[in-house]
């Protein structure tokens, strides 16, 4: 008799035992929790033939973004090529080989296509949902992230026991592409069904960070701790969200003290941790605040991943640590590899082509004080940034550099038309970003040219 999770898919499992892991990673993907690996290694020890549990353990660490990895999703495919030819697996097993295959090919995209291929026959399958939104979001593909979820809403019912999951991923696809209002109702909504929900409440916390609501993100978040403090390093991100709030209300104190013994309390080397760092480091400097040496522990990791080449996102950030602590050799190895891998075929050279290597010279411009190069730079970029992947908040932190540079360097007329832009993505909301640069907009047109 065929077993099924708590996806309502079937599974090529053969005890209570192993399904009960299967389920627990399951859930603990959704949830962003640290016991995800634990339930994957008990699995695949007891049933060492169960292909998907191989595919997932490739795909989770491409998901990584780190080059070491890679190598670790290759043994993964191996294993999971040579344990489908030993067995009659389901349908949705196959696809994730494939995907995992496809994405060793450098065609993420290609492994997006086998996961909707799975949620058209079975579109309650949560976890594939969750894999197509995450390789899509590497991607930076938000009309894409919530096309693929609202296909499968409606299979999701109220019994449906990863509902609250799925409603948060719509939450986050829903802001993602400006529907604020609507955004807020399914991640509110979707906490009703999954308390855990970390991705849901995350997705709220941005609705309030684009509309500048400051007070309501922080006591959404002070007041749903059982969403996210049971997290993996998807923690941080949270805490950097609640730094995020209180940089717009002004308490730049309070915003060092969450670096120091939240953000940064853990001090790894996980690119997304990094990202969470150096993106609020920057901020805080553009408003002027002195953030000491703590450019320098993020540089001693960033040095090291000059030559990862994995996701142009963390490439970036790798390059805003760099250039913070001042590293010019590990700077000019990573604008090196750009200009190798940018003639590179595949899917994510071409996002290294275009818009990294205009993103880094911008930034490395701006680093040394070159506002006009960094701004025309980092304005060519600009167009397709979203390819980079992360989200618009995190992406913010080079919107607001393209717009201090131009600020910096006297480019006003087309510095406001990047302010008006940014201001109308976010339905016309003010932050404090906003208002402080219009205002020095304003000045410097009062200022006669020398």
């Amino acid at each position: 008799m065929a077993l099924y999770d708590i996806c309502q898919s079937p599974v090529s499992l053969s005890s209570a035992q192993q399904l009960e892991n299967w389920n627990g990673l399951v859930h603990g993907f959704l949830s962003h929790g640290t016991q995800t690996p634990v339930h994957l290694g008990a699995l695949l020890a007891a049933n060492p033939g169960f292909a998907m549990g191989h595919a997932a353990r490739g795909l989770f660490s491409l998901m990584m973004g780190r080059k070491e990895l890679w190598s670790v999703a290759e043994d993964a495919a191996v294993s999971a090529r040579a344990a489908m030819a030993q067995s009659d697996i389901t349908t949705r097993e196959r696809g994730w080989v494939a995907a995992l295959d496809a994405w060793l090919n450098d065609c993420p995209s290609s492994a997006i296509a086998q996961m909707e291929a799975i949620l058209r026959e079975n579109p309650a399958d949560t976890l594939s949902a969750k894999v197509s939104h995450a390789i899509r979001f590497i991607l930076g593909d938000g009309t894409g992230m919530r096309r693929s979820v609202e296909r499968v809403l409606g299979a999701h019912t109220s019994d449906h026991a990863c509902r609250g999951y799925i409603l948060g991923c719509h939450a986050f696809t829903l802001e993602e592409t400006g529907e604020y209002a609507a955004a807020e109702r399914a991640g509110l909504q979707g906490l009703q069904y999954a308390t855990d929900d970390a991705w849901g409440l995350h997705a709220v916390a941005h609705v309030y960070d684009m509309t500048a609501d400051p007070d309501a993100g922080i006591r959404l978040i002070e007041n749903n701790t059982s969403a996210w403090t049971h997290c993996n390093n998807f923690r941080y991100h949270v805490w950097w969200h609640k730094a995020l709030l209180h940089l717009d209300r002004g308490e730049l104190d309070t915003v060092m003290s969450l670096y120091d013994t939240q953000i940064r309390e853990d001090k790894t080397d996980d690119y997304r941790d990094i990202a969470n760092a150096t993106s609020l480091l920057m901020r805080l400097e553009l408003e002027g605040v002195d953030v000491g040496n703590r450019w320098a522990e993020l540089a001693d990791f960033a040095q090291n991943r000059t030559d990862d080449g994995c996701v142009v996102f963390a490439d970036l950030h790798y390059m805003l640590a760099l250039s913070g602590a001042d590293r010019a050799d590990a700077k000019a190895d990573m604008a090196q590899r750009f200009l190798r891998d940018a003639k590179d075929t595949g899917e994510m050279a071409k996002r290294v082509a275009d818009p990294g290597l205009a993103a880094l010279a911008g930034l490395n411009a701006f680093s040394e004080g070159r506002y006009g190069d960094a701004f025309v730079n980092l304005a060519t970029a600009r167009p397709a940034m979203q390819t980079i992947g992360g989200s618009h908040a995190q992406r913010d932190v080079f919107e607001r550099m393209t717009i201090d540079a131009g600020i910096r360097a006297g480019r006003i007329d087309e510095t406001e038309v990047i302010l008006g832009e940014r201001m109308a993505q976010r339905a016309g909301h003010r932050d404090r970003f906003t208002s402080s640069r219009f205002a020095s907009l304003a000045d410097a047109r009062r200022i006669p040219a020398q």
